[in-house]
């Protein structure tokens, strides 16, 4: 593992990169100090930059917050949304045709059938008495703990139903501020013996994504994509299972337990520390995406 501290110092080695969002190129509200600059250098030099993401939304979705949040077309490629891996999957019928959606009303997108399909079955949404399944996008208020589902999730594992999770993500950090994600949902209702189906990272679904993504622009061997994240159960995991090489942000969801203060490197020791309780083993580390 080596701490780096700028994406320069090992981009070179690698034609493509399969990079996170949230906590590495933007924070829910604004770009990150240098990671747009980063990733417009690296594609500058003739690489490929793959955004991949555990949002709910569609690419179009996901792209539309991303020039709203002032990260610009030219800091990458194409992107690769779990929300488009889960939504294949609903429209292929994972779920029922009768669902439950769990989830804040801007995620009325997720339910437009992807072109990709010819033939998608149809999917309505019904009170969650009527459902056949649960299509979770995420918290219908990211504040709240997730346990306040439980009568909901108990009725729902009574009757198993299974729970189609659009964002593995547990939580994220929004302007300095933790919210709860689908995955927190997901997560106790498999705690509370229901079944959950993932798609996003660190599942195979949204590298197979990637993948096409990629291809479509040109032909890269995984020895040549480096996977960047902040997410140790989820962006590293992912990587790790992959087996593709990571550039850890140790500044992103970690910052406090790896003493990485805001635009500097994280202390060596504490890293140490926290990669061994998390399991991720690192290509390269770095404090944040510059």
């Amino acid at each position: 593992m080596q701490i780096i501290s700028a994406l320069s110092e090992v981009s070179a080695r690698y034609q493509a990169l399969f990079v996170d969002l949230w906590g590495c190129v933007h924070d829910g509200v604004r770009p990150l100090p240098g990671a747009v600059e980063a990733l417009q250098a690296y594609r500058g030099g003739g690489g490929i930059v793959i955004l991949v993401t555990n949002s709910p939304r569609p690419r179009a979705g996901v792209a539309a917050q991303l020039e709203d949040i002032g990260v610009p077309e030219d800091a990458y490629d194409n992107i690769a949304t779990s929300g488009d891996s889960a939504r294949v999957a609903m429209f292929d019928g994972a779920v029922g045709t009768k669902v439950w959606h769990l989830g804040p009303a801007h995620d009325a997108m997720f339910f437009e059938p992807p072109a990709i399909l010819s033939d998608p079955v149809p999917v309505e949404r019904v009170p969650l008495d009527e459902a056949e399944g649960i299509v979770c996008t995420g918290p219908f208020d990211p504040q709240a703990d997730p346990s306040t589902l439980r009568p909901e999730f108990l009725a729902a594992k009574t009757k198993g139903l299974k729970l189609l999770c659009a964002n593995p993500d547990l939580v994220v950090d929004r302007g300095g501020r933790r919210e709860f994600c689908a995955g927190s949902l997901a997560k106790l209702y498999t705690e509370m013996g229901g079944e959950s189906l993932y798609f996003g990272k660190p599942h195979p679904p949204i590298y197979d994504l990637a993948r096409r993504r990629l291809a479509a622009i040109r032909d890269v061997p995984d020895a040549g994509i480096l996977a960047i994240g902040d997410g140790p159960v989820t962006d590293a995991a992912g990587a790790m299972g992959e087996d593709l090489d990571l550039l850890f942000i140790s500044g992103g969801l970690g910052a406090a337990e790896t003493g990485t203060a805001p635009g500097g490197d994280p202390d060596p020791a504490k890293l140490d520390v926290y990669l061994a309780e998390t399991g991720v083993a690192p290509t390269y580390v770095i404090g944040t995406l510059r």
